[in-house]
């Protein structure tokens, strides 16, 4: 028998949880219809091309930012998610995890940015990120779904809480690790706050920034498909579908498609910020840089006779 006195957080949590439901329906039903309108509407966005147009789509943007190795690998993964007849579920989870991460990055980004700027605002955030990423997953399920019911509502407000974390850490890490004379040079030549932010540490600290921001893909993906345990649709419901029915094959095929996805997304994001050698990208962006240069010779070459 304990001497300690039992502490009732759980009962707090649920009271407070009871609080938010009956207090702010308003609230909690715009929250619910914006991001089941948003992932709708961009998955139905989706499905309006035939799924092997957007297939190649997706190929041709895969070679612009990262090579034609990875564009042959999208094509031939997206056919394989086609034939295996995942096509609309995969574009389902495609769009929450893009709505998902849309916000999480409107919201990180900013924050991450007043934490590099102010040790008393990391303080306060460091805590609260720990607590958001050490946090089992699947407990974010359960206040959510209570909030939003089913649909893509819990999927998407589940996966902003669990993939938050990365994209404040990461950011306010890209901006302190630039150089401090560099800033220091800023600010010299009469550069304000946001100058030097917008010119210098941004540009300097973005290959950091999307590393987060790739981050927070990656972990939105894995909540989209774990938010399939409350009815969220797309490949994550196919999954726990086939957990519920021991339906091997069913469950191979949605998690072969989650698997490609999510190699496609980071291959993607990873290169975004970095220039990569073998990207269609790349290579018209140094020949518009050496007409630039050219031009700049020739204007500058004097005239005959002169």
């Amino acid at each position: 028998m304990s001497f300690i006195p039992q502490i009732p957080l759980g009962a707090g949590a649920e009271a407070a949880v009871d609080w938010i439901k009956l207090n702010l329906p308003v609230v909690l039903d715009a929250i619910s219809d914006s991001f089941n309108f948003l992932a709708g509407e961009l998955t139905d966005l989706l499905m309006l091309l035939p799924a092997l147009v957007l297939a190649v789509i997706f190929a041709v943007l895969a070679a612009w930012v990262r090579s034609w190795k990875f564009a042959v690998f999208v094509l031939l993964g997206m056919t394989l998610i086609i034939s295996m007849e995942v096509w609309e579920p995969a574009m389902q989870t495609l769009s929450m995890v893009l709505v998902a991460t849309l916000v999480a990055v409107i919201i990180s980004i900013p924050v991450g940015i007043l934490a590099a700027k102010s040790a008393t605002v990391s303080a306060i955030v460091r805590p609260v990120l720990d607590f958001m990423q050490t946090m089992p997953a699947l407990v974010y399920l359960v206040p959510v779904v209570i909030f939003f019911s089913i649909g893509f509502a819990p999927g998407v407000v589940a996966t902003i809480i669990f993939s938050l974390p990365p994209g404040v850490r990461l950011t306010e890490l890209g901006i302190r690790q630039v150089d401090s004379e560099t800033v220091e040079a800023g600010e010299a030549f009469g550069g304000t706050s946001g100058q030097i932010l917008r010119g210098i540490q941004l540009p300097l600290g973005l290959p950091t920034i999307m590393a987060g921001v790739n981050q927070v893909i990656m972990l939105g993906l894995s909540m989209a498909v774990m938010a399939g345990f409350v009815g969220a649709p797309g490949l994550g419901k196919i999954v726990t579908g086939a957990l519920a029915t021991v339906d091997v094959a069913v469950g191979f095929e949605a998690g072969l498609g989650i698997v490609i996805l999510a190699i496609f997304l980071d291959r993607l994001t990873g290169a975004i910020g970095q220039p990569t050698p073998g990207s269609i990208g790349t290579a018209w962006r140094r020949r518009q840089s050496a007409k630039a240069e050219l031009a700049d010779a020739k204007s500058r070459r004097p005239a005959p006779g002169v």
